[in-house]
C-alpha cells in the first residue's frame, strides 16, 4: 500500500515520542510506502485534492535500557512530488493541534478525497464535529461534573459549589493553559477573566478528580477498541499529568469501568470516522476525547513491550483490502 502522513515538519518530530513517527515505522516494516506532506501543501485541483507529497525512508528507534535512541539522521526524504490524495491507499491527518482556522480548511481540503479509493485516518468530517473537549460532553454517564461556559459569574458560582474545579481552553492541547480553580481564591476574578479573554470565548469547567494525584490514564482505541494504556502522573508541585509538562509515565491495566466507557463512545466513534483516538481518564472518569493527533504510543509500546502501530496497520490492510 501507499500511506500518506500530513504531519507537522518531519525535522521537528521526536522520534522517540512522537506516534506519527511509530505509525511510519511499522508501516515501513510491514512493506509499505510511506509519503509525507503537510497541511498547507494540500490543494483542491480540478475537484480532486492533491498534495506535494515525498517519500520518507526512516531508520528505525531501538529500544535501549528502557528508552527509545534514534540515529542522529533517522529519516531521509526524495524529491516532492504533486500527486491527488487518492493515489494513495491512506491518508493520515496527523497535524498536531490546536484545530485553527488553516486546519478546518485543510479538513475541507480533504472531504475531496475519493472515500471509495482511499481512507482517510481520522474522518475530516468527524476531525470538524469532535473538539477534543466539547465531544466528551455527549457521554453524560462518563463524564465528571461539568460545564462550558465564558460567563463570569456562572464559573464562580459553579466553583464556590464544587470547593475546586479544573478549568481548560477548548482550544488547548498538551496541558497548555489548564488551571486549578478554588473557592476563596482571591485570583479566581483574574484567572476567569484573562481564561475567557474578558468572557468573549467559552471555557471548560471540571470538578477536580482528587484521583489526579495517582494519574491521567491515556487510553489509545482502535475503531473503538481499546488497545493500550499508559498512566501519566503528575511530577513536584505540577497538578497536570501531561507528558508535555513533566508529567512520568508508568503502566496501567484498561480497568472494568474504563473498558465500558470504551463501549460507550465505539458506536458514536466509529459513526463520526474516528478511528485512531485517545481517551483521557481520571479516576473512572472520561474528561477528554483526543482526535487530531493522539500521542502515547511509543510510551505504551516501550513500558508493555507491544507494537501498536503494526496493529494499527494490521486493521489498515483490513479494513481496505
Amino acid at each position: 500500500m501507499k500511506i500518506a502522513f500530513i504531519i507537522d515538519p518531519i525535522e521537528r518530530l521526536d522520534p522517540g515520542h512522537d506516534t506519527s513517527v511509530a505509525l511510519m515505522e511499522a508501516a515501513q516494516a510491514k512493506g509499505h510506502e510511506v509519503w509525507i506532506t503537510e497541511a498547507p501543501q494540500l490543494s483542491v485541483v480540478g475537484g480532486k485534492a492533491y498534495a506535494l507529497l515525498s517519500r520518507v525512508e526512516l531508520t528505525p528507534v531501538r529500544l535501549v535500557d528502557g528508552h527509545w535512541v534514534a540515529e542522529e539522521l533517522w529519516y531521509e526524504v526524495d524529491e516532492v512530488v504533486q500527486r491527488p490524495l487518492e493515489a494513495m491507499d491512506a491518508v493520515f491527518m496527523r497535524t498536531d493541534p490546536p484545530v485553527t482556522v488553516p486546519y478546518l480548511y485543510a479538513t475541507y481540503i480533504l472531504d475531496y478525497v475519493d472515500p471509495s479509493k482511499t481512507r482517510v485516518v481520522n474522518s475530516p468530517r468527524g476531525l470538524r464535529a469532535a473538539n477534543e473537549k466539547m465531544y466528551a460532553l455527549q457521554f453524560t454517564e462518563a463524564i465528571p461534573e461539568t460545564i462550558v461556559s465564558q460567563n463570569k459569574a456562572v464559573i464562580r458560582e459553579t466553583v464556590e459549589r464544587w470547593g475546586a474545579a479544573v478549568l481548560k481552553p477548548l482550544g488547548g492541547k498538551a496541558g497548555e493553559g489548564i488551571l486549578f480553580l478554588q473557592a476563596g481564591d482571591r485570583n479566581l476574578n483574574s484567572m476567569v477573566e484573562i481564561s475567557t479573554r474578558q468572557g468573549q470565548e467559552p471555557v471548560m469547567i471540571q470538578t477536580y478528580l482528587p484521583a489526579a494525584k495517582e494519574g491521567d490514564k491515556r487510553i489509545i482505541l482502535l475503531n473503538g477498541e481499546p488497545i493500550g494504556a499508559v498512566n501519566r502522573i503528575p511530577t513536584g508541585s505540577e497538578f497536570r499529568g501531561n507528558m508535555a509538562v513533566g508529567g512520568r509515565v508508568a503502566p496501567v491495566d484498561i480497568t472494568p469501568r474504563e473498558q465500558e466507557i470504551c463501549r460507550q463512545l465505539a458506536p458514536t466513534l466509529q459513526r463520526d470516522g474516528l478511528y485512531f483516538v485517545g481517551i483521557d481518564v481520571i479516576g473512572g472518569y472520561l474528561t477528554e476525547v483526543n482526535v487530531t493527533s493522539p500521542t502515547g504510543v511509543r510510551e505504551i509500546d516501550r513500558l508493555n513491550h507491544v507494537q501498536l502501530g503494526h496493529q494499527v496497520m494490521d486493521w489498515l490492510e483490513q479494513s481496505i483490502s
